[in-house]
């Protein structure tokens, strides 16, 4: 009897354990459990197509196309001198 209870204990602190260890890191599992249901076992992550590439916008403008304020006062002023 003695081995039978050995066995009952080792299993119950095993059992403990992992339930210590899912209970600790439970927001971390979550996301990897959900990552692994998402993910596709036949699509390579490498062989995405070029066409998936998002393309860089240019919003800023050109330099050559602004005018600092002393630009615009000399402006002014040329045109001043013409009038």
């Amino acid at each position: 009897m003695g081995k039978t209870k050995e066995a009952v204990v080792v299993a119950g602190a095993l059992a403990f354990a992992w339930l210590a260890i899912e209970l600790a890191l439970k927001p971390f599992l979550s996301k990897a459990r959900a990552s692994v249901d998402k993910s596709d076992p036949a699509r390579d992550p490498d062989d995405v197509p070029d066409d998936a590439d998002p393309k860089p916008t240019n919003d800023l403008p050109e330099v050559y196309d602004s005018q600092t304020a002393s630009d615009e006062a000399s402006d002014a002023a040329a045109d001043a001198d013409d009038a």
